[in-house]
């Protein structure tokens, strides 16, 4: 890793101060440089190492924090923050427990390419390496789940270190950078010097594609007779929205969009096949097994994705564009690999197909022939459980109906997740936020928080799971105090029913502590509505479909408290399709016993 950190000492000490420079603590300093990087909203939860900052932050004007109840659920709010509105989502915390509290939202943030800022305390400089009290390297605890990580044990660095860390996070692939502050950095004051550029050694992110490159990659896309666009959620982050639609709109290839692209091109597009991967649409599954090209823009080739990789796409030839090199060839060689921004690179695309195009026309009429035939044999649906009990999809369904495109859908992670990637329809990019990379349980709510405090004017959803929803609810006491009025829906069924669907399918039906007790029948603790009640929501309860509209349509009219509805889904219900972990995506399974068979691995 470049030490960045030490070259800006070094640059400290050799640029002249202005003798007009203010004196600042470094407290005073790392306010100063978050209201001049435009930041405007943080999330924390202060400490002993972190107290001098809170106490300079007491004066701040330009800049609200939002007091959490647990630092993961700030750096889960942070990220909602940016990955709803393409801003920098910053996270606060103390040292030791609470910087380690903040480890499962980086890493999170990291694996998704989500833009945050993570800034926590750390001991006095003196006593680090002392084991003293609350101390961890939480430089070295991040160092694999960061972009970058800086350690600042002076005050005059950190405007140089804090203008850096956001350069880093928001350019590139974008990602989590942390800067640990010292105690006594933030205690001792500097003269404050605001540089104008920052020197990153190494750090030369590519933007423009090679021109051969792309000119390549249109041959080829003409020359194809079963294109597919494979669309990552690499297109969101770099807002390439317009350009990807623009693009796939002339080319007239089908397009997938995978669970972190959902939204980046429209659900309503008759060219959108859907998601792809285990729990995607047969047509999506099946076009890549099909496909003679795969144009990839902002994907990395998942394994959720792929299946066994050595049955995947077997006859297709791969065009790979991607910001982040290491994508590129890491788990399926690229004949064309193109670095660069997906914005930038589609820009050039268009003409370069233009051009190629008007030598030699490409048909994919036959290609489109079977795909519909697909389309029209395998249609997304859902059976109505057998228990007479609500069906989460038709729920989750009809939240997104109410809802509309213009609302932010949060996801928790487990069946719910996929039946709201599957039965909402998106329109538009930063509508859907999940934990795709990571796929981390309580993501939801502090999410949603998050992103109501970057969208206040939007409506936003937290669809959880009740396994899910126990892990990060006391956030909703930060959207109460807060005036950030979320709405949850809890998708009862009263376990963790991703794991219970794996233990039904591949275990012999054997559940093994996957029961929670929260649902139909059982001693229901936590009684959601209770619990809801407490933290100052309103809390309803849905057992029958004639109840579900009317719940929904108050949670939409409610908007002086967050609101929490706690629907009694059937635990039979199943995520279809589906292709089983260690198999190739020809073996999906559109419903159960309704599929080629397959053995499990």
């Amino acid at each position: 890793m470049t030490d960045i950190a030490a070259h800006t000492d070094t640059e400290a000490q050799a640029t002249p101060i202005p003798a007009d420079a203010p004196m600042l603590t470094g407290s005073g300093a790392i306010l100063r440089s978050l209201e001049l990087l435009g930041v405007t909203d943080v999330f924390g939860l202060p400490g002993g190492a972190i107290m001098p900052f809170y106490d300079e932050l007491m004066s701040a004007d330009k800049i609200r924090h939002i007091l959490v109840r647990h630092e993961q659920g700030a750096g889960h709010a942070a990220e909602g923050y940016a990955a709803s509105s393409g801003r920098l989502g910053v996270a606060i915390a103390t040292s030791g427990p609470g910087a380690t509290n903040l480890v499962t939202a980086i890493a999170d943030a990291h694996m998704d390419s989500v833009p945050m800022l993570a800034i926590t305390g750390q001991v006095f400089s003196t006593s680090m390496g002392t084991d003293a009290f609350q101390e961890v390297d939480i430089s070295g605890v991040t160092l694999p789940i960061t972009k970058h990580s800086f350690l600042v044990t002076k005050p005059e660095d950190i405007p140089a270190v804090m203008k850096a860390a956001v350069e880093i996070a928001t350019t590139g692939r974008p990602g989590p950078v942390l800067v640990d502050v010292t105690k006594d950095a933030q205690q001792k004051s500097a003269p404050f010097v605001w540089p104008d550029e920052v020197d990153l050694p190494g750090y030369h992110p590519v933007t423009k594609a090679n021109h051969k490159q792309v000119q390549a990659a249109a041959q080829m896309l003409v020359e194809a007779k079963k294109p597919l666009l494979y669309v990552g959620g690499g297109c969101i982050r770099a807002g390439a929205q317009a350009e990807l639609t623009a693009f796939a709109n002339r080319v007239g290839a089908p397009v997938v969009t995978t669970l972190m692209a959902r939204g980046v091109f429209p659900d309503s597009s008759p060219l959108n096949l859907g998601m792809p991967g285990m729990h995607g649409t047969v047509p999506a599954v099946l076009s890549f097994q099909e496909a003679d090209l795969l144009v990839a823009i902002g994907s990395r080739f998942d394994d959720r994705v792929t299946g066994k990789v050595a049955d995947f796409a077997p006859h297709a030839k791969v065009v790979h564009i991607d910001i982040d090199p290491a994508e590129i060839g890491k788990i399926r060689h690229a004949e064309v690999p193109i670095v660069g921004d997906a914005k930038d690179v589609l820009q050039d695309f268009l003409p370069a197909f233009e051009e190629a195009a008007a030598k030699q026309a490409p048909d994919y009429t036959a290609w489109w022939e079977r795909l519909n035939s697909l389309r029209e044999a395998y249609p997304l649906g859902f059976d109505e459980p057998d228990d007479g009990l609500l069906s989460p999809q038709w729920v989750i369904q009809k939240i997104g109906e109410m809802g509309g495109p213009e609302a932010v859908y949060a996801a928790g992670v487990g069946q719910h997740q996929m039946w709201a990637a599957q039965f909402i329809k998106y329109e538009r990019p930063g509508s859907w936020l999940n934990s795709g990379g990571a796929g981390t349980m309580g993501y939801s709510v502090p999410a949603a928080m998050g992103a109501k405090v970057a969208e206040p004017d939007r409506l936003v959803w937290a669809i959880d799971g009740d396994g899910c929803f126990q892990m990060t609810n006391q956030e909703l006491a930060t959207c109460t105090i807060n005036n950030i009025p979320i709405k949850v829906a809890i998708i009862n069924n009263s376990s963790l029913g991703m794991v219970r669907q794996w233990q039904t399918l591949f275990y012999e039906g054997r559940h093994s502590h996957t029961d929670l007790d929260t649902g139909h029948d059982t001693a229901m603790v936590p009684d959601f509505v209770k619990l809801a009640d407490s933290y100052g929501c309103l809390g309803i309860r849905v057992r029958t479909k004639e109840e579900v509209e009317p719940a929904i349509r108050l949670a939409m009219e409610t908007n002086d408290r967050p609101v929490v509805i706690d629907f009694i889904v059937s635990k039979d219900s199943m995520v279809w399709p589906m292709v089983p972990q260690g198999v190739g995506n020809s073996n999906v399974q559109y419903a159960r016993d309704h599929a080629p068979e397959w053995d499990y691995e």
